[in-house]
């Protein structure tokens, strides 16, 4: 965590022992502490851009270590007079990139392209310097780096890699968290084999209460479906409440609940 008070060579300082601790290099993951939908969100690659999105940090931000490999967002419920949990939805997330052909630029690349043009005016800007660039053949050309829908990516069915050994993996990590019972983990592998045997990746993110089960953004999913998977998401998330009511489970306040929707 690096608080927004802190002076810029401080902060840096900060940065550099948290890579010292813990053998990183560059690339490294900015992002706010306070955040959603990859709002923020930023990639330092280059000791120039980790400098300046320090020096130009306006709140407290989390550094974090860049995972290679696909990403996946594996939705995850227990009930909490329940022995297991169970996996209720997998999100395969698509970082949308362009291939080169050594003819169009850039901007012609995203506006052929049937899903980058979507989101055109996202791109475009994001890339601006790139623009009039003209790949050479077969040069990939990565368009997002977050795994976020309305930052440009593409969110498919993930339900082919989930398997017992997955489930029981995520199982286990859901309770070493005391209380944790609904929630979204957002992760990365390079190997599908290797997560399909719970293994093999990388934990990026959790989302708690407020988190979706994201597959429904399938282009393939009907708008009926996608509704019919919340419903049955929340039901489950009040039957949790409920529960946890009965055990003395004290809710947050209304007054403590409205001053962090001010905050």
């Amino acid at each position: 965590m690096i608080k927004k008070d802190l002076p810029a060579t401080a902060r840096l300082k900060c940065v550099r022992d948290f890579m010292a601790a813990n053998n990183l290099t560059l690339p490294l993951v900015i992002k706010p502490d306070q955040g959603q939908r990859g709002a923020g969100v930023a990639f330092a690659h280059t000791e120039q851009q980790l400098e300046e999105f320090l020096a130009a940090i306006h709140d407290d931000v989390i550094v974090q270590e860049y995972v290679e490999g696909r990403e996946f967002g594996i939705f995850y419920i227990r009930y909490p007079n329940a022995e297991r949990g169970f996996i209720y939805s997998i999100t395969d997330k698509r970082l949308i990139q362009v291939t080169g052909d050594g003819r169009r630029t850039l901007e012609e690349l995203i506006l052929d392209d049937d899903r980058a043009v979507c989101l055109a005016r996202l791109h475009l800007q994001k890339h601006q310097k790139n623009l009039y660039k003209i790949p050479v053949q077969n040069e990939k050309i990565k368009l997002v780096e977050v795994g976020t829908h309305c930052r440009g990516a593409l969110f498919l069915n993930g339900e082919f890699i989930k398997t017992k050994a997955l489930e029981a993996r995520l199982d286990e990590i859901s309770k070493s968290f005391d209380g944790f019972y609904f929630g979204r983990y957002d992760l990365r592998t390079s190997s599908i084999d290797e997560i399909k045997n719970g293994a093999g990746f990388k934990i990026v993110e959790l989302n708690g209460v407020t988190s979706e089960a994201t597959h429904i953004y399938d282009p393939q999913n009907s708008l009926c479906n996608g509704y019919r998977v919340l419903m049955k998401q929340w039901r489950m998330a009040f039957e949790i409440g409920e529960l946890n009511r009965a055990k003395n489970v004290m809710p947050v306040s209304a007054t403590h609940l409205l001053r962090l929707l001010i905050k």
